[in-house]
């Protein structure tokens, strides 16, 4: 198997920005997120904002996509913003993916063009 490594990773994110406004109350696609799971696939997502505050982050989604196809366990993982930057997680997802599997605290994360990290970097004290 070929794991495929970062630059595809963001252009795969990169390809699904679309920031467009969904109704009065939301917005989506003005971030876009890549997550590679120990499948060898690599699922993709993008936020939903509300204002209500019931939308989402990218890498839920893309994580929401990998666990309906049966996976949980994630290899590496990047988020870009609308104007294809690399961002990190933020603290909800860095919770989120932690607990979706034990071994994901070494999940490598993209936090910026030239920076990689685990995930038990970002997050040296987890929930539980």
């Amino acid at each position: 198997m070929t794991v495929p490594g970062f630059e595809a990773l963001v252009e795969q994110a990169r390809a699904v920005l679309n920031p467009r406004r969904l109704s009065e109350d939301a917005e989506a696609g003005g971030v876009g997120a890549a997550l590679l799971a120990d499948d060898g696939q690599v699922y993709t997502g993008v936020c939903i904002d509300t204002g209500s505050s019931m939308g989402f982050c990218a890498e839920h989604a893309a994580a929401g996509a990998m666990v309906t196809a049966g996976a949980n366990r994630v290899l590496r993982m990047v988020a870009v913003l609308w104007d294809g930057s690399v961002i990190p997680p933020c603290g909800r997802c860095r919770e989120f993916i932690k607990q979706l599997h034990p071994d994901n605290m070494e999940t490598e994360v993209m936090v910026a063009e030239d920076t990689v990290v685990t995930l038990r970097e970002l997050l040296p004290f987890p929930y539980s």
